[in-house]
């Protein structure tokens, strides 16, 4: 394990951020998924509804895209969850925007940004794979095709979520805020408030795998709270929020979207696996370049990482303490875990 010397030479000087302790070997054991590898790996605690859908849909001798989907498809259609589809907060100007990504290891793509009035952008990004020439549509014209191919009108904009973009509008600061998924949360869902924790996030990133080794992957959001209209974060972009390749592995990431399109977060993740490095080695790889790169700019923002590789081993890491992750075996047992982060607060 590298020490905490090495690790700040390697860093170089990072304003007054206090590094977290080093990974124990009991995380490190519980990130490769347990011996039967993990089937299903998604972002955050709510994850653990979504692994359950996805790994049903496995079961039931689904594809690993009807998986990721249907895994997908859980926190966009909840209401209580304001970070991801249905009651996701909405832009400065109070529309409620998706943004969503779908991918398999054969190079499939479909991706939607700035969709509206549609519940399940994920399924409007697979539509895009596999019933069109392109890889991306966005904003009015995502809007169209959805309705094209049926999927209903529907405001995405509930009492809870317009509640809280007005009493943003008394102050309309802009600030990003490191982990901030489950605001809103009925009170025996919300953790406490911490810097850096659970209230500090707002994606879901979810991969699968057969026992073959094949994967896909998942990622959708609404995107920051309150964020300028037409700003499109991480998730939807291929190499950013999501990227998955044959033979090599997938990655997925949550939190500030900016940060993570810097530097092909995902796609930068996989390439470190295809060159030898393991998912656990890869995660840590990009967030140590990340803050390293951007120093005191990040004071205060989070930023996680998850990989999958074909045989099961997870890699999770991420720059502040708070990121959570599900992990669900090939028994269908799914554990939520703490990744180890760069630093403390």
């Amino acid at each position: 394990m590298t020490s905490r010397r090495s690790l700040l030479a390697s860093l170089g000087t990072i304003g007054t951020f206090s590094l977290a302790a080093p990974f124990s070997k009991a995380a490190a054991a519980a990130a490769t998924g347990g011996r039967s590898g993990a089937v299903v790996l998604s972002t955050w605690d709510f994850g653990a509804a979504a692994n359950a859908a996805a790994f049903a849909r496995l079961a039931a001798g689904g594809s690993l895209i009807d998986a990721v989907e249907a895994g997908a498809m859980v926190p966009e259609a909840d209401p209580a969850n304001h970070s991801v589809g249905y009651s996701g907060y909405p832009d400065r100007d109070g529309h409620v925007t998706l943004d969503a990504v779908i991918m398999d290891d054969a190079g499939g793509v479909g991706a939607v940004a700035a969709l509206e009035d549609t519940v399940h952008a994920i399924s409007v990004a697979r539509r895009v794979m596999e019933r069109t020439p392109h890889t991306f549509l966005v904003g009015e014209g995502a809007t169209r095709f959805a309705r094209d191919q049926g999927f209903p009108q529907q405001s995405l904009l509930t009492p809870e979520s317009e509640k809280a973009w007005r009493e943003w509008l008394k102050t309309a600061k802009y600030q990003p805020e490191a982990n901030s998924e489950v605001r809103g949360l009925t009170p025996a869902r919300t953790p406490a408030r911490t810097p850096g924790g659970a209230l500090d996030h707002d994606t879901i990133g979810l991969l699968a795998r057969t026992a073959d080794g094949r994967m896909a992957g998942a990622c959708t959001t609404s995107g920051m709270a309150f964020k300028m209209r037409g700003r499109v974060g991480d998730s939807p972009q291929v190499g950013s929020g999501l990227y998955v390749e044959a033979g090599v592995g997938g990655a997925t990431s949550t939190g500030l979207g900016e940060e993570v399109t810097r530097v092909a977060g995902s796609a930068r993740v996989v390439a470190s696996m295809r060159g030898g490095a393991t998912a656990q080695q890869a995660c840590e790889e990009v967030v140590r370049h990340i803050a390293k790169l951007r120093g005191d700019a990040i004071r205060g923002v989070q930023v996680g990482f998850l990989a999958l590789d074909p045989r099961g081993n997870v890699g999770a890491f991420c720059l502040l303490p708070g990121f959570t992750y599900a992990v669900t075996n090939a028994a269908g047992r799914t554990t939520v875990l703490k990744a180890a982060s760069l630093f403390k607060a």
